[in-house]
């Protein structure tokens, strides 16, 4: 018999871009191109910097991760985060750019208690289990916490940032997928009880990416300290819902790029 997916309320699309700079070609090309690269690219996230409906585009500086740039984008549809896409690669300071990875996903909140609820009172999938749920996602839609998971805004001065993707393990004897929901429900619940100990110390965003990339979620970290994704990545293993269940990708860690820093950073 097959398990019950939990409930999920989305929000804004987000893009994830990592590039490589072709820094070589910059220098060859000489001070007037890169002056003009420059100014194009602190034109350009000036203007993406705020999107319809206070979504918003951050370009971030990377420390490792095998590349330069981490660019942050979130919009509230598909084509719109497409039309984003396309202009940094039709931008001058897309002719300098090497795409490394890109991350496609939508904000989420996985309702695995309501779920859980729901799934005890009524049969699922009847009408009854239906109107549960629906009442359940019409309330935390409205709940102000929920809404700043769904539509995200960085508290001021969390300028560095820890990127990368996630799955729940598929394997023999630990099957996440074939956990009934209460258990998923206690998991997840214990796994957030730990998140909430970072409160203000670490922004958290989940990003779901089911049928839309190779990953399941995505997870974005903001922070003052950057040792606080060090932090809260070390506690959170430790949890059973990552111990026995998660599995992860590649990491990228950068900060906050100012627009005005584009010339010093490109040798103007």
């Amino acid at each position: 018999m097959s398990q019950i997916a939990p409930a999920t309320l989305e929000g804004w699309y987000a893009l994830h871009q990592v590039f490589s700079m072709d820094w070589a070609a910059l220098r060859a090309a000489g001070p007037g191109v890169r002056e003009n690269v420059a100014g194009a690219a602190r034109e350009l996230f000036a203007d993406l910097a705020t999107g319809p409906d206070g979504t918003w585009s951050a370009p971030f500086r990377l420390a490792g991760g095998g590349a330069d740039w981490l660019f942050v984008h979130f919009r509230p549809t598909l084509d719109e985060l497409a039309d984003v896409q396309r202009r940094v690669s039709d931008s001058p300071l897309g002719v300098y750019l090497r795409r490394e990875y890109d991350y496609l996903s939508i904000t989420e909140a996985g309702l695995y208690h309501a779920t859980a609820e729901a799934a005890r009172e009524h049969k699922p999938g009847s009408d009854e289990f239906k109107a549960h749920i629906g009442e359940a996602l019409a309330a935390e839609g409205a709940s102000a916490h929920v809404r700043s998971r769904l539509y995200p805004q960085v508290p001021e001065g969390m300028r560095y940032v820890s990127f990368y993707p996630m799955s729940k393990r598929r394997a023999e004897g630990a099957n996440w997928y074939a956990l009934p929901v209460e258990q998923r429900s206690r998991l997840m619940r214990e796994h957030g009880m730990t998140g909430r100990t970072f409160a203000g110390r670490v922004f958290q965003v989940i990003t779901g990416s089911v049928g839309l990339d190779d990953w399941e979620w995505g997870v974005t970290l903001f922070a003052r300290d950057p040792l606080e994704f060090k932090r809260i990545v070390t506690e959170m293993r430790y949890d059973e819902a990552s111990t026995l269940y998660g599995e992860f990708g590649r990491f990228f860690t950068g900060i906050r790029f100012a627009p005005s820093d584009w010339a010093k950073h490109l040798g103007v």
